[in-house]
């Protein structure tokens, strides 16, 4: 089981037990807006829930979704993954329960979730993607490093209609650059 530490922020696997609070986000219209799913109905966080557990039985593992809990309290307030592409490649993704935007600790547990593929998955390369409008998630993107790669129009069909989307990356030497 994977289990990152940052100053404030405990990364782990999702447990059934966090179905409550992860469902607190995901069914709230304002966190789902920029996303390609929600808002979710109870069934549907579910099936995310035990989605995530059927991805920390992979063998070899290629999709890591993380609960981010705060140190001090044992509140989960996000989620945060890592997929991973050939060749080398991985896609990072971040969601937060609105009540702990604006805090950082979305580039927290995002540069752990970076560190980890770079330096557990091997990885060369990691990108992230957002809507235009999702001036909070490029900030982070940005804040993290990655490089503004491009505007993808129209490039995806969801909630009923076409959705542009933003591309960031960051290589493996730029990462260890920074450090």
């Amino acid at each position: 089981m994977t289990l990152l530490e940052t100053e404030r922020l405990i990364i782990r696997e999702f447990v059934l037990e966090d179905m409550e609070a992860v469902h607190a986000y995901a069914s709230d219209p304002l966190v789902a807006k920029y996303m390609i799913w929600g808002p979710n109905s109870e069934e549907e966080t579910g099936s995310y829930i035990n989605l995530t557990m059927e991805m920390q039985r992979q063998s070899p593992r290629r999709d890591f979704e993380f609960a981010v809990v705060l140190k001090q309290t044992h509140q989960l307030i996000g989620g945060c993954g890592i997929h991973v592409s050939e060749p080398s490649q991985g896609e990072i993704g971040y969601c937060f329960n609105r009540l702990f935007w604006r805090q950082g600790y979305t580039s927290e547990a995002a540069d752990a979730v970076l560190d980890f593929g770079f330096r557990e998955l091997d990885l060369h390369r990691v990108y992230a993607t957002c809507r235009p409008e999702n001036v909070g998630s490029a900030k982070v993107m940005q804040k993290l490093g990655m490089a503004y790669e491009g505007h993808l129009r129209e490039h995806m069909w969801h909630k009923g209609k076409w959705h542009d989307s933003y591309l960031y990356s960051i290589l493996k030497p730029e990462y260890d650059r920074q450090r």
